[in-house]
């Protein structure tokens, strides 16, 4: 871990608004796994947003504008195949734990999880979750989403579906990079 845990009697005047309103979102809708410490301390990517409040704060505004369970145009086992995807293309140990998690409690079952893990497309997802590992995989080799796939995405999911797809492939490969960057570890070896 790079960099200490921010500890809530210390924070400034910048970070406390940041980390009041973190710390309300993950309670809300971050459930399942370990991202607050016994003392208070956010851990996961949480952490180096709050040492770092100027880039921070948009990221967990994105965070929130994409986790909103009541805006969102996925289905919850959808959001989590895109999100295990990325998390196993960029190995981040943190995304992965959380996401397993998470994954499990919106109905995937652990021989899918485990193939998404291993970075390998299941053949147990049914046409949504095929549709979002496809448009995922794609996006995470580069260049641009083939028009086939696309066109699949709006008609699965409605083009505001399709675009937050997008979006939340993005926002898992910058999530990912701020784990790995920061060498965030998973709770186990986080003192908590």
């Amino acid at each position: 871990m790079r960099l200490a845990l921010v500890e809530p009697a210390e924070l400034t005047d910048t970070q406390k608004p940041l980390y009041d309103d973190m710390k309300r979102g993950i309670e809300k809708n971050f459930k399942g796994f370990t991202a607050i410490c016994k003392g208070g301390e956010l851990i996961g990517p949480w952490n180096p947003w709050l040492r770092f409040p100027r880039i921070g704060a948009p990221m967990w505004d994105l965070v929130k504008a994409l986790s909103d369970p009541g805006s969102s145009k996925l289905p919850k086992p959808v959001r989590e195949v895109t999100i295990l995807t990325t998390g196993a293309a960029f190995r981040s140990g943190y995304e992965l734990y959380a996401h397993i998690l998470m994954a499990e409690l919106r109905g995937l079952d652990d021989k899918t999880i485990a193939t998404i893990v291993a970075g390998q497309r299941p053949t147990s997802l049914n046409d949504d979750e095929s549709c979002a590992y496809d448009v995922t995989s794609s996006l995470l080799r580069g260049g641009v989403l083939p028009e086939l796939l696309y066109r699949t995405a709006i008609e699965r999911f409605g083009k505001e579906g399709a675009a937050e797809l997008i979006y939340l492939v993005g926002l898992y490969c910058m999530i990912s990079l701020t784990l790995n960057g920061f060498d965030v570890p998973i709770p186990e070896k986080t003192a908590q």
